[in-house]
């Protein structure tokens, strides 16, 4: 992998998981998301304005800005679902992880790409390394109720928890943007791209917030200040991540930025609290190690 690529990926990481952090904290995730990203959208728009070609958004790109707009809206409604129902350190690594994992198994069927052994392992680490964070979630659950949690400890290992299932749908949007929008700045420059991914996002979200609209007023009252911040965070870091897939390929830059997983469970357990995170810091570095093997894979 280039080394500017790298260089743009890492910082895409940490912002990445700095703006998930504060979403985590808000007290509606869903509004936090939109506001956050329509905010960010309607200072980009004039500044993308300026990066487009003399002619206009090229015919070519237009299907890949139509699909990365309903895919992102997805992934916005689902991650805001994800961090409601479950623990920071627990739904980031799962979503993130899988995402990259998925990557080349969507290639091996639509593009008929068959992965290498490395590639095939890098898929199973990460597949055991997600099954071992949300079972070390139910061991932790079982452990802070004492012997009358162990009955429900072990109903909880025959079904996902609710974080985990929204984070696992995370992933899959995760998976299915990526492929989409590496095709897509292949046709349009990075900032055009975004700022009007940003717009068609936003406006396929809004029927969501229509209905949310006290939720939408109050989370404006209280976190205002967090809103600013993350509006200056979560397209950037995504800007830096689209810039990378012109310089690399996908599969390194998507396996690449998830040096964020392990980032996400120290912020868990610093800044959230989260305790015993031991167990899920060791599945998520088994997570690190898939994604790791993804991308050395040929």
């Amino acid at each position: 992998m280039r080394t500017d690529a790298l260089l743009l990926v890492l910082a895409a990481a940490a912002i990445h998981a700095s703006w998930n952090a504060l979403t985590k904290r808000a007290q509606d995730q869903l509004a936090f998301l939109w506001s956050s990203v329509s905010l960010a959208t309607v200072v980009l728009l004039p500044v993308g304005w300026a990066w487009l070609p003399p002619d206009g958004v090229p015919r070519a790109a237009w299907p890949f800005l139509v699909a990365s707009s309903a895919i992102h809206a997805v992934y916005f409604y689902v991650l805001g679902r994800a961090y409601g129902s479950g623990e920071f350190s627990l739904v980031y690594p799962i979503a993130r992880g899988l995402g990259v994992a998925l990557v080349p198994v969507a290639a091996l069927f639509v593009l008929d790409e068959r992965p290498s052994p490395l590639g095939a392992l890098g898929v199973l680490l990460v597949v055991a390394g997600i099954v071992g964070i949300n079972l070390s979630s139910a061991g932790l659950s079982s452990a802070g109720r004492g012997a009358a949690g162990l009955g429900a400890a072990a109903s909880s290992r025959r079904r996902m928890s609710a974080g985990t299932g929204w984070a696992l749908v995370t992933g899959l949007s995760i998976a299915a943007y990526s492929l989409v929008d590496k095709a897509g700045v292949a046709r349009l420059h990075p900032v055009p791209y975004i700022a009007i991914l940003g717009v068609g996002m936003s406006l396929l979200l809004v029927p969501a917030l229509v209905r949310r609209r006290a939720a939408l007023a109050r989370e404006w009252r209280t976190n205002w200040r967090a809103i600013l911040v993350a509006s200056t965070l979560n397209l950037t870091s995504y800007l830096l991540v689209l810039f990378a897939f012109r310089l690399s390929k996908a599969g390194y830059v998507v396996a690449a930025r998830e040096i964020s997983i392990v980032l996400s469970v120290a912020i868990g357990r610093l800044w959230f609290g989260e305790r015993r995170v031991g167990r899920r810091l060791a599945a998520a570095t088994l997570v690190l190690a898939g994604v790791i093997c993804v991308a050395l894979a040929r």
